[in-house]
C-alpha cells in the first residue's frame, strides 16, 4: 500500500524511520507517494481559487478573490508538476550532500527521506478548506516544522551516521531546501511577468 507509512511518521516517526530503512520498497514506489500526496495541495488550491475564494485581509472589509476555473486549472497543474519536481530535486540534493558526510545512500532511500519529510507540507493543503491567509499560515508553519523535525530524526536512521554528524547534515539540507524554495517562488514570479499569470474573475 503506497500510504502505508503515513499513520506511522505522525504517531511514532523514530520507529516509522526505522521500519522504512529495513523495509526499502522501489524508487517507483516513493514516486508514487509525492505524485499520489502532492494532488492534496494542487488539488484543494484549485477548489479553493475557484469555487470557495480566498479572503484577502480581515474582517468586514476583506475582499474575496476567485479565478476563473480554466486558470485555476492551470495553476493547479503547474503546482502538481513543482511539487513533485521540487521532491525530486531535494532527493538528489540529499543524495550528493550524503557524501560530504561519508554516507553513500541509494536514490531510492534519498527520494524515501525527501518524500516522507516533504508529506506534513503537503498535508496542510487540507487547509484550503477553510481559506482565510492567517488561518493557512498558521497551518503551514505547524506543517513546515513537523517536517523539519522528520529530517532531523529521519536522517541518522536512514544514511547510518551519528546523530551529531546527522544534525550538521540536516541542517545543511534544510538551508539547500530553503534555497530552493526561492527558486521555485522565482520562477513563478518570472512566469507571470511573461504573461502565464492567473484571471481573475
Amino acid at each position: 500500500m503506497i500510504l502505508n507509512h503515513l499513520w506511522g511518521i505522525y504517531t511514532h516517526p523514530k520507529e516509522e524511520w526505522q521500519t522504512i530503512d529495513k523495509r526499502h520498497e522501489s524508487y517507483f514506489y516513493a514516486l508514487s507517494h509525492i505524485m499520489l500526496i502532492a494532488l492534496i495541495p494542487s488539488g484543494m488550491a484549485y477548489y479553493a481559487s475557484a469555487h470557495l475564494g480566498w479572503d484577502i485581509g480581515a474582517g468586514a472589509t476583506a475582499d474575496t478573490i476567485k479565478l476563473t476555473q480554466q486558470s485555476a486549472m492551470q495553476m493547479a497543474v503547474a503546482m502538481y508538476f513543482g511539487l513533485i519536481i521540487g521532491v525530486v530535486a531535494l532527493a538528489v540534493l540529499i543524495n550528493e550532500l550524503a557524501k560530504s558526510f561519508d554516507s553513500f545512500p541509494t536514490y531510492t532511500q534519498s527520494l524515501e527521506l525527501a518524500a516522507y519529510t516533504a508529506t506534513p507540507i503537503f498535508m496542510t493543503g487540507f487547509s484550503a478548506f477553510y481559506p482565510e491567509l492567517w488561518f493557512i499560515m498558521c497551518v503551514g508553519l505547524v506543517g513546515l516544522s513537523y517536517s523539519v523535525y522528520l529530517l532531523y530524526s529521519g536522517v541518522p536512521i536512514m544514511l547510518h551516521i551519528p546523530e551529531e554528524k546527522g544534525f550538521i547534515y540536516s541542517s545543511s539540507v534544510v538551508t539547500c531546501g530553503l534555497v530552493l524554495l526561492v527558486i521555485l517562488m522565482a520562477s513563478s514570479v518570472i512566469l507571470w511577468s511573461v504573461g502565464v499569470g492567473p484571471q481573475y474573475m
